[in-house]
């Protein structure tokens, strides 16, 4: 058990792979909600799992929402059900690498969230002012992180629309086909049992649709995303201040802009021809998965110039 944990730590220590720690993220909550459940099972205490998990996802009922406004984030990462949560995350993995590989983990992670921000906003929206849903206000909420999946795939297949995935029993398919079917689906299951989670679905494609394009013209919509990330890891991880001697000051401050200028990953310098053509040769050579992370950012920031 002691090797899990050291595994766990381990990951989440690691820079550059935010596909697996939101993964990892969720199967946490996944199977702490599942122990949650058993204890209380077992206890005959099914109330208080059911309080539980109130606290967690998001309310249809505005007002009722009003009382838990953290629900509003904390309903994309808590799933129930087994195969809910084991696709989700597949998908993550596949259509994630994708934006983490050229847009690199603080991107993916601001995608993640605003898609599932705004499949709340959309499903809150909904329920409140369309008449159809009406009815249903107080025996309807949303949970799962469907809706901030479908930004990560919308994104990828913006970004990249005719790479293309194997799927099973089929061969390859182009991105652009993928996310075209997933919301042809949404769309024919808006009227149904599960009308909420399917307008997650679609708000979350818009704001993947919308990050990219957004991207492409030079605004990037993670900025608030990252502040808020950076506030916190200034909080949780202070670091001793250092008496530099006067004379190494000067040295050290252009030092470090330089490494700054090259190692952030989201503003990766746009690559010169002869950088190009070696990207070029080794792809001919030994294939596009033999690419660095930092070499398929330089073939793309190319590719919008």
């Amino acid at each position: 058990m002691s090797s899990i944990f050291d595994d766990l730590k381990g990951e989440f220590s690691k820079t550059n792979n935010a596909v697996i720690k939101l993964i990892l993220l969720n199967v946490i909550v996944f199977v702490a909600v599942i122990l949650l459940y058993v204890i209380f099972t077992f206890g005959q205490l099914p109330h208080y799992y059911q309080w539980v998990i109130e606290q967690l996802r998001l309310p249809a009922d505005f007002n009722a929402f009003v009382y838990k406004p953290w629900t509003l984030l904390t309903n994309f990462f808590v799933h129930q059900g087994p195969f809910h949560v084991f696709f989700n995350m597949l998908s993550l993995y596949w259509f994630g690498q994708v934006i983490e590989e050229y847009l690199g983990s603080r991107r993916l992670v601001a995608l993640f969230v605003l898609g599932g921000l705004a499949g709340g906003v959309l499903f809150l929206t909904m329920y409140n002012l369309l008449p159809y849903f009406q009815g249903e206000l107080a025996n309807n909420s949303l949970i799962g992180a469907s809706g901030a999946v479908f930004a990560v795939i919308l994104g990828a297949a913006t970004l990249l629309p005719d790479h293309t995935f194997f799927v099973f029993l089929i061969g390859p398919v182009r991105l652009k086909y993928i996310a075209a079917l997933c919301i042809i689906i949404s769309m024919a299951q808006l009227v149904g049992p599960n009308a909420g989670g399917n307008l997650a679905h679609l708000a979350g494609a818009m704001v993947g649709f919308g990050f990219i394009r957004a991207l492409k013209n030079g605004n990037d919509w993670g900025k608030p995303i990252y502040a808020i990330g950076n506030f916190f890891q200034n909080i949780f991880k202070r670091k001793p201040d250092i008496q530099v001697p006067q004379r190494a000051r000067a040295t050290t401050a252009s030092a470090n802009r330089r490494f700054t200028q090259t190692t952030n990953n989201s503003a990766v310098v746009i690559p010169n021809q002869d950088e190009i053509d070696a990207i070029l040769d080794k792809i001919s050579k030994s294939g596009y998965e033999s690419l660095t992370r930092e070499e398929k950012q330089k073939l793309y920031k190319a590719s919008q110039q």
